[in-house]
């Protein structure tokens, strides 16, 4: 169980660092991700961000795990 949590965390971080990265390949505003704004307000919630995200993951977990 360590190793796993470990492993997590270190992929949490270099997802961190590669974040401005992704941003400037597209990912985080797709088409289908919800943007609302208002007077002073917004909202913004990347629906297609996260399914994607939540493939590559599984994916990922899948091969692993094989």
């Amino acid at each position: 169980m360590p190793r796993v949590l470990v492993t997590l965390g270190l992929l949490l971080v270099a997802v961190g660092l590669a974040w401005p990265l992704v941003r400037r390949g597209g990912l985080g505003r797709l088409p289908g991700d919800i943007l609302i704004k208002g007077g002073h307000t917004s909202f913004y919630f990347p629906i297609v961000t996260c399914l994607i995200v939540s493939v590559l993951l599984s994916l990922i977990f899948w091969l692993s795990g094989r």
